[in-house]
């Protein structure tokens, strides 16, 4: 981009000609029906010659943003950009009309205009525009970047994300990505006889994940509300209620930190299946992603960050302990000795709370010192109840749930479990939530004696499942941020 003294005169320049379109009464007309796009010219008319565009003469009517600009004597050509791509228009001084021509010669790069004319093949056989009717629709007050350099500053792109998308056909590209995920998943959910439904996104008690919240307050009720961090207790009353397959695709909010993996708000699909095992559910997912990298990319090799995985293999599943007794020898054979963990997490700069139980102490080892190494696709299952607070526990070793995780390029994209139906088991696990947080336990849950009523008419036995769709389009885009796969993510405020 220009520096501030170039720019703000140029902006000076295109006020100056706005103010002259506003004394015509032609500023910011909208009466232009367009009738074409660029992609779908060139699909269609692309490989045909010169000879036959002329002997059967196409008229088209196109409107977007001047990208290009090259004037030459009394022939100009114009890049045109839609939201499908750009084309190239061909105006001539002697078909537009001498006053018109001498107009465009003063129009700038990121004007919006419209064109009418016919399809023809230039010498060097491009597909273009002869252009017989051309108006300018939007005068563009601020220069585009650098037609060479687009962009270069990262914040830049993250704020302004407009401008981003103007000059980068790489970031249409991967949020067009993430529209045809979205698609995807609603389709193959359909498929499976699954509801999507809408659950409060803003809740007088937030449950349903260990998380700090966002709290608000409702004047007119006179209560305070917190924005959701999970749909998951709503959709399980749904359970109750009788809607054995839902699921919700939408945005949850965590009071929490930036980073390239964080975003306070983001997506997620919860679903939930009566009568399932979380087995099923692993299918499910694998079935789930592998589709969608199919539906993305076209096929099942994804290159992420200069790694492959194969997405069309069987997924790998191990348990929590096995993996962490395999990555931290010291507590091999030990996996349930307090004292060995307490050693190995200092040995990890994990400072071992006094009341973390071993669960607690798998977990945080787990997750400091297994779970970047978990490259290729692998479900880690039985997660230790101390940290499962929803999860069914196993009928052979209370000590674990029955709940899965899905790890990627080492990072977690999913989350599922066998839900709890025991009104009293958990009634007591949210008594001991309720506890921590009254300790200083931010992120603990809250007792929801509703939820617990639910449970009491009977919740059927079921399985749950959570996918962070913001980290699944991250894998399937090549994206190495969050921020990337977000239109507007959260940054720091603008100084």
């Amino acid at each position: 981009m220009a520096d501030d003294g170039q720019e703000n005169r140029l902006i000076a320049e295109r006020r100056a000609k706005l103010a002259r379109l506003r004394e015509t009464g032609s500023a910011y007309p909208n009466d232009f029906h367009r009738d074409a796009l660029a992609d779908e010219l060139l699909a269609a008319y692309r490989q045909h010659s010169a000879e036959s565009l002329a002997a059967s003469p196409i008229e088209v009517r196109v409107a977007g943003r001047l990208m290009v600009k090259r004037v030459m004597g009394g022939t100009s050509f114009v890049k045109l950009q839609d939201r499908s791509g750009q084309i190239q228009l061909m105006l001539k001084r002697d078909r537009v009309g001498e006053a018109l021509y001498a107009d465009f010669k003063k129009w700038d790069l990121g004007d919006i205009v419209a064109a009418r004319g016919e399809l023809i093949k230039t010498k060097t056989g491009e597909l273009s525009i002869d252009v017989s009717e051309l108006r300018l629709l939007v005068k563009s007050l601020r220069p585009l970047p650098e037609k060479w350099h687009g962009i270069t500053d990262a914040e830049m792109k993250l704020r302004q994300r407009y401008l981003d998308l103007i000059m980068s056909a790489e970031t249409r590209e991967v949020f067009r990505r993430r529209s045809v995920l979205a698609r995807f998943i609603r389709s193959f959910l359909d498929a499976l006889d699954f509801t999507e439904v809408e659950t409060p996104m803003m809740q007088p008690i937030p449950g349903g994940a260990t998380a700090r919240p966002f709290v608000t307050h409702h004047n007119a009720l006179d209560a305070t509300l917190y924005l959701r961090i999970a749909p998951e207790l709503y959709l399980k009353r749904l359970l109750v209620g009788g809607f054995e397959r839902v699921y919700e695709l939408n945005r949850v909010f965590r009071n929490e930190g930036l980073s390239t993996r964080h975003n306070p708000e983001f997506t997620m699909l919860e679903l939930y299946q009566a009568y399932a095992v979380p087995r099923e559910l692993m299918t499910l997912t694998e079935n789930l992603i592998r589709g969608a990298a199919q539906a993305l990319t076209g096929g099942t090799i994804v290159e992420y960050q200069g790694v492959s995985f194969d997405l069309g293999a069987k997924f790998a599943d191990t348990t929590l302990e096995s993996a962490l007794a395999l990555a931290v020898p010291s507590v091999a054979g030990r996996v349930r000795d307090r004292a060995a963990l307490v050693e190995a997490c200092a040995a990890h700069g994990i400072e071992a709370h006094r009341d973390a139980g071993v669960g607690r102490l798998q977990y945080e080892l787990f997750e400091k010192a297994v779970e970047a190494t978990l490259r290729d696709p692998v479900f880690i299952t039985q997660y230790p109840a101390e940290v499962s607070p929803l999860a069914r526990c196993n009928d052979a070793d209370a000590h674990v749930t029955d709940r899965f995780e899905l790890f990627i390029g080492g990072r977690e994209l999913a989350n599922g479990f066998a839900e709890l139906n025991d009104p009293e088991e958990q009634a007591a696990r949210f008594q001991a939530q309720a506890a921590a947080k009254a300790g200083g336990d931010e992120e603990a849950m809250f007792f929801d004696a509703d939820y617990i009523r639910a449970l009491e008419y009977g919740m059927p036995p079921a399985a749950g499942l959570g996918i962070g769709i913001d980290r699944l389009a991250m894998l399937l885009t090549n994206s190495p941020s969050i921020r990337d796969v977000l239109l507007f993510p959260q940054l720091k405020p603008e100084t």
